[in-house]
């Protein structure tokens, strides 16, 4: 996945279910224990050190940048960067790396097998028709632990590289599965990666998906990366469930103001333009205020 192959993956935002009847409804789940597939044996990347490093947390209230859609050298000030898994992470700031792992980019598509992609009724793959990615199918424990053994290999590049944390992109696929997938699947899936990445030493954030954001304590997610939470009143759900570690990015100016009037003074907050453009393009915006 390179970064110029991703303009903005979630700049276009589903908000899937509202937040609160969700939460009802998510008081009834019960806890999925994942297996283990042994017929597929998963190719590891590079073993994790038998003394991992202490994760480190992001900093509370600093300036951040939205960077996933191509690298580049960070405003003054900056001190929080989120870059894709392709780059390498900012000298001397707290990086967190981007990685898709609830779908398959169009170009890494053919990579999957194809039981692991998601198939409706008919055996047609179900897609995030926005982006043109393909569901990964996790609605068991065994393709589950398939799934997160290749997510996990793109974990260790981020660690090995020397980024801080990783934000795994649409834990909120579910809500776009045609029902096929459920907020359990989701949180069974996610709480995996939270295990391997903190072997590895990097914390793991949340991205968007505000109706789980209750479950931190189950899924064992250290903060948050939010889309608009000012444009859609979202900011004050994941400040509660994050402690207000939380990073923030608004795609408008009257989604900036809303964040910035609420939560200006807690949260890390930025507008950029909605591709996530490098300097020079015409498209490029970054304020933060």
């Amino acid at each position: 996945m390179d970064g110029a192959d991703i303009p903005a993956q979630r700049a276009s935002r589903v908000t899937g279910v509202g937040a609160a009847a969700a939460l009802v409804a998510l008081s009834t789940l019960v806890s999925c224990t994942a297996g283990s597939d042994k017929g597929t044996p998963p190719q590891q990347g590079k073993a994790s050190p038998s003394t991992p490093k202490a994760v480190q947390l992001p900093p509370l209230h600093a300036d951040f940048d939205y960077q996933i859609g191509g690298a580049y050298r960070p405003p003054s000030g900056v001190r929080i960067v989120s870059r894709d898994r392709s780059d390498s992470p900012a000298p001397g700031l707290y990086n967190i790396c981007y990685v898709n792992a609830f779908q398959a980019q169009p170009d890494e598509r053919a990579a999957w097998p194809a039981d692991l992609l998601l198939r409706d009724a008919h055996g047609k793959v179900v897609m995030d028709r926005d982006w043109n990615e393909a569901l990964l199918d996790i609605r068991t424990s065994a393709k589950r632990e398939r799934v997160a053994a290749r997510v996990d290999r793109w974990v260790d590049e981020c660690a090995d590289k020397g980024f801080d944390a990783v934000e795994p992109d649409n834990y909120d696929s579910y809500t776009r599965s045609g029902k096929l997938l459920t907020a359990n699947d989701a949180t069974a899936f996610i709480t995996l990666l939270s295990a391997h990445a903190h072997a590895r030493g990097l914390a793991i954030g949340q991205k968007n998906t505000s109706e789980l954001a209750g479950l931190r304590s189950r899924t064992k997610l250290d903060f948050a990366v939010v889309e608009e939470c000012g444009q859609y009143d979202e900011c004050g759900t994941y400040a509660k469930a994050f402690d207000d570690r939380v990073v923030d990015i608004e795609y408008t100016d009257s989604g900036l103001r809303k964040a910035l009037a609420s939560y200006g003074d807690r949260l890390s907050i930025v507008r950029r333009d909605v591709q996530v453009s490098t300097p020079g393009s015409a498209r490029y915006v970054r304020r933060t205020r």
